[in-house]
């Protein structure tokens, strides 16, 4: 990688501030973590930079969209607090404050590795619009900054790219590590390169599937977004999901791909979105009054031959609705496919996927977990991330 790591950078008795990645998912009748995946992911940069003796490192992250008063309270990232001070086994110092006097103070008196967690950047109107005073007052708190929250580095916001143009900058272990496998992946992969793509509609990955075809061995699709290319083909999709103003698009992606394109050949469909329905095996054509709600055995069969032999293996976004059980067995084939693959680098691109992985017991069968969807994505796409470009080179 390019770009200085937080190894590159001297830390010893400065003021660290750290983007860490704490938009964790948690109850919704209770506020209590669900799931703190995103905590222990930062937890090899906080430890290392506490193990540097520095004089303070500070914490900014996100949680959740905010909007209105209701959102900030719902959206308060004190939560974290505790459940990072258990896992760190030291103090967590919260401030319930994004700017001013408690902040300041809180900081400048901070003495020997102090951990700081700031209050959510988004209660900021500022933050998403990388508003530069915002950017230029978050950096005045500290001497470095360190990058180490993948899932933001697709947005420039003040906490990402702002805050960055007024310190020197690093790379943090999870930032580094994801741009290691991904990029990899994109740029120098060990072929065959095979990438499999799912989720709902093709306009969400449509600059994704084009770079990709240019780039990989085979691009295998399914999900909901297969639909409007079996339209493009000429099969009937009953009222399966659809974007009709894609299906030219579809075609066109189809044309150019020479054969790269595998598409599933039969689904699992029903007369309803749920596990109440008429469910039934359907060929290429889905029959009037039906959707298809995951690929069939037909395309499971497809697609795992189609994986034989492959090096690199990119996937992002699930086959069906996995969440359904008897619309599941397409991503679960997928998930063992990719845990069964001898010597291959198998990344999960984040989101559903990830989620996929990780419920069905296979996360410790794959090369690498992305923890950024979006992020991910953009990479993907050959897109320059902001919160990357603004980490100083090496």
């Amino acid at each position: 990688m390019d770009k200085k790591t937080i190894k590159d950078i001297e830390v010893a008795g400065k003021t660290v501030l750290v983007r860490v990645d704490f938009n964790i998912p948690r109850n919704k009748e209770t506020g209590e973590i669900t799931n703190d995946n995103r905590i222990v992911a930062a937890l090899p940069t906080i430890k290392y930079l506490l193990e540097q003796g520095p004089k303070a490192v500070v914490l900014f992250s996100h949680l959740g969209k905010v909007k209105t008063e209701e959102d900030k309270a719902k959206n308060d990232l004190s939560v974290a607090a505790p459940r990072l001070a258990e896992l760190l086994g030291k103090d967590v110092t919260f401030v319930n404050a994004t700017r001013g006097e408690e902040l300041e103070s809180t900081v400048k008196n901070a003495t020997d590795g102090q951990v700081i967690l700031v209050q959510n950047t988004r209660y900021e109107a500022g933050e998403s619009k990388n508003d530069p005073e915002l950017g230029k007052y978050w950096a005045s708190l500290g001497d470095v900054f360190v990058e180490d929250a993948f899932g933001s580095v697709h947005r420039a916001h003040a906490s990402t790219a702002g805050i960055p143009a007024h310190l020197p900058s690093a790379a943090g272990f999870l930032v580094e590590k994801e741009i290691a496998y991904i990029g990899k992946a994109v740029n120098a992969p060990e072929r065959p390169l095979v990438a499999i793509l799912g989720g709902a509609k093709v306009s969400d990955k449509i600059a994704v599937i084009e770079n990709l075809l240019k780039v990989a061995d085979k691009v295998i699709v399914g999900g909901g977004m297969c639909y409007t290319f079996a339209k493009a083909m000429g099969h009937e999709v009953g009222t399966s999901l659809l974007e009709e103003d894609k299906v030219e698009l579809a075609k066109s992606f189809v044309e150019k791909a020479e054969g790269k394109l595998i598409l599933p050949i039969d689904s699992i469909c029903s007369d309803k979105f749920g596990v109440d329905g008429d469910i039934k095996e359907c060929g290429a054509d889905v029959p009037a009054g039906y959707m298809g709600l995951d690929i069939g055995p037909k395309s499971i069969e497809l697609f795992k031959k189609e994986l034989e032999g492959a090096k690199t293996v990119i996937w992002n976004g699930p086959m069906g609705v996995f969440e359904m059980e008897p619309f599941a067995k397409g991503t679960v084939a997928v998930c063992e496919a990719l845990a069964n693959l001898e010597g291959a680098n198998t990344i999960i691109g984040g989101g559903d996927s990830a989620a996929a992985v990780m419920q069905l017991g296979y996360a410790d069968k794959v090369s690498h977990i992305s923890t950024g969807g979006g992020a991910s994505l953009e990479y993907m796409e050959g897109k320059t991330l902001p919160g990357i470009a603004a980490i100083n080179d090496k």
